[in-house]
Parts: structure tokens; C-alpha cells; sequence
């Protein structure tokens, strides 16, 4: 199968177009999630709810800031939690070669969660198909999350130097971007979940086609044994 290519410039436009389409109420999650990360548990529930809301945006759903505080986002906190410590401890084992390492398994398995939330896959199973799903695409990957931090970097840089007002308008640029910036993340998991979908369905008809049909091996029996 041939590897399709994540198109940078488009993914960006069309993560800035969904952005500013539903600007108020990214903002007002984006909000939200600022407000709550500070409250215990509570967090791991908005946390799973923001991935959830960009599994959304990929589709072209619109967002509903509030569904956040779901009660459905604290099914399977095990998985969660078992998937969270797989890639940390995988991505920290990664830099201990020489750093780069390190980044390059950050955005192999920079879907991973997606996957398991949305595939309903196992924690393993989403680590690998994020692996094979973003093969050939990852530097397209780094490309667009480095475009993203630099223009961030700039805006928040210019606003920084107004006096007085600098660092509030520092702080709302900062989540005015953040909210774009979860567009443009459902864009490229949308991207990313086609490819993932062709994958699973390859290897299903890879088994099939490793195994011969029921009937057919007792026909086969049938005329050994009348022979």
C-alpha cells in the first residue's frame, strides 16, 4: 500500500478555517480546561474530554464546550492511565539515545490516545497503530507542529513588548491559539484515522486470506476418506 502524504499547507488552512467556523466554542473549552486542570481528578475527565472534542473536530462535529465534564469520559481510566505511563516511559527510554530518538517516537506515537479512544483499541494496539499509521509522514508531522509553535511564538513575542497590557494580551493569545491549534490537531487525526482505518482493514483481509473456508476443508476430508 502506498503512502499517502499529510499535505502541510492544507492541513494548517483547513485547521484555521474549522478554527475560526467554531471559534467560541473552542475558545470556551479550551477556557474551561484552563479553569479545571488545576482540580484533581476532575482533570483526567476534561483531559480525555478535550482528545474526545478533537476526535470530533476531525469528523467536522461541532464542539460542545461542556461535554468536557462527561460522565462517559471516566470509563476506562485503567487503559488511560496504562497507555499515559507506556508512552512516557517509552519516550523517555527514547531520549536517553541522544535526544532525537526521543522525538521521533513523541510523534510515531503522538496518536496513540486518539486511537484508543476512539478505535476502542487496546493501549499496545494504539501505540502500533500510530506507529504504522504516521510511517513516511512524520517529519510532515514535525513540520506543522514547528509552523505552529513559530507563528505562536511571534504573536505572543509581539504582544509581549506592549507595555502594561503586555502580558495579559500574552495570556489571551495564548489560548486564542491553543483553540486554533486543537483545529489543526483534528484535522491531521483525521487524516491520520483514514490511514489507520485502511490498516486495520489490510490486516483483517490478510487473515482471512490466511485461512481456508470451513466447507471447503470438509470436502476435502470427504474425499480422502473415499479414496
Amino acid at each position: 500500500m502506498a503512502t499517502k502524504k499529510l499535505n502541510i499547507t492544507q492541513t494548517i488552512k483547513d485547521g484555521v478555517q474549522y478554527g475560526l467556523k467554531n471559534f467560541f466554542p473552542l475558545l470556551l473549552m479550551v477556557i474551561l480546561y484552563f479553569v479545571t486542570i488545576w482540580i484533581p481528578y476532575l482533570n483526567v475527565g476534561t483531559t480525555i474530554g478535550v482528545y474526545k472534542a478533537i476526535i470530533g473536530i476531525g469528523r467536522g462535529e461541532t464542539i460542545d464546550p461542556t461535554a468536557i465534564f462527561a460522565k462517559e469520559n471516566f470509563k476506562n481510566l485503567s487503559g488511560f492511565f496504562l497507555l499515559f505511563g507506556l508512552l512516557y516511559i517509552g519516550i523517555v527510554t527514547a531520549c536517553l539515545f541522544m535526544f532525537i530518538p526521543g522525538i521521533v517516537m513523541s510523534i510515531a506515537w503522538g496518536f496513540a490516545m486518539f486511537f484508543f479512544l476512539d478505535k476502542k483499541v487496546s493501549p499496545l494496539k494504539s501505540l502500533q497503530l500510530s506507529y504504522d499509521s504516521t510511517y513516511g509522514n512524520k517529519w510532515r508531522i514535525f513540520a506543522v507542529e514547528i509552523l505552529c509553535s513559530i507563528l505562536m511564538a511571534i504573536i505572543c513575542g509581539i504582544f509581549a513588548c506592549i507595555p502594561k497590557v503586555g502580558v495579559v494580551l500574552v495570556f489571551v493569545a495564548t489560548i486564542v491559539c491553543s483553540a486554533i491549534l486543537l483545529a489543526i490537531e483534528g484535522v491531521m487525526y483525521d487524516f491520520f484515522s483514514k490511514r489507520a482505518d485502511e490498516i486495520i482493514a489490510e490486516k483483517r483481509s490478510h487473515c482471512h486470506c490466511g485461512e481456508a473456508p470451513v466447507a471447503e476443508i470438509v470436502e476435502t476430508d470427504d474425499v480422502k476418506t473415499e479414496a
